[in-house]
């Protein structure tokens, strides 16, 4: 069997997109393959646009094991302009449902597009500078300094391993402050068990997690951060007297890369 597929990056974070109007239907094995960078494609993750009832679109997310994957954000995005490319959709600002329920996507330039997020309803402070939140995926966040000499890859290993976290995996990011509501970051990502050159949820769960703590005094809504990859926005409201956010907002690019066909 030939499946017809297209590449995307957002930030570095790649992905297969495959039109789920043909009708393909792939295996955890399969999928493995497919985005095994030495004898597949290769990718950070693989996405299938379904038509939904209640949406636009409907994104189903599949982490680079094969298994099925929670919110992306970043994936998100570049599904956007892969749903608009393969006529599933020709309008500057849609609904799709992910893994965590209905999202909106728009373009705002060429190659650059804002998706919602969904509401987060708590931060924890696990210990100093040490944090947990869910902003449609699992994350857990150090800030620290010198974050590019960083061993990520050790560090994200070890806590996504770790006893609490182990039976159901999370994401383990680290964060440096550059300056005020300007940050830098890398993600060790679950599921892809390595890290990876950006994350959408985590570069949101890094920014609230800042707000939220380290700069809690700020009125300002928008701050960037500077993955590997690429840059990204985060924009949001806080909830008086809580540490809960809502109205969030990831901005980033969104770039085809290449199409063809690969053989199952």
């Amino acid at each position: 069997m030939n499946i017809s597929f297209a590449k995307y990056q957002g930030a570095g974070n790649d992905f297969i997109m495959i039109d789920g109007r043909n009708n393909y239907q792939l295996s955890e094995e399969q999928i493995l393959k497919l985005c095994n960078r030495h004898f597949g494609i290769g990718s950070d993750g693989l996405i299938i646009l379904m038509p939904a009832n209640d949406a636009d679109y409907e994104m189903l997310y599949y982490n680079s094991d094969g298994r099925i994957g929670s919110m992306c954000g970043n994936g998100s995005r570049c599904a956007f302009e892969f749903a608009n490319e393969i006529g599933l959709i020709n309008k500057p600002k849609i609904f799709f449902k992910a893994f965590d329920g209905i999202h909106t996507a728009e373009k705002i330039s060429d190659s650059t597009f804002r998706i919602s997020m969904n509401d987060v309803q708590e931060i924890k402070l696990l210990a100093e500078n040490i944090f947990e939140t869910n902003t449609g995926s699992p994350h857990y966040i150090k800030f620290i300094s010198e974050v590019n000499d960083f061993d990520i890859e050790k560090f994200g290993y070890d806590i996504r391993n770790s006893e609490v976290y182990k039976a159901n995996g999370i994401n383990v990011n680290v964060a440096e402050v550059i300056s005020e509501n300007e940050l830098s970051m890398r993600t060790y990502e679950r599921g892809v068990e390595a890290e990876t050159l950006a994350c959408g949820t985590g570069t949101v769960a890094v920014a609230l997690c800042y707000h939220c703590f380290i700069n809690s005094l700020s009125t300002e809504n928008e701050i960037s951060i500077h993955a590997r990859g690429g840059d990204l926005k985060v924009f949001f409201r806080k909830n008086p007297g809580s540490n809960s956010y809502s109205d969030i907002f990831l901005q980033g690019e969104a770039r085809k890369v290449f199409e063809g066909k690969y053989l199952v």
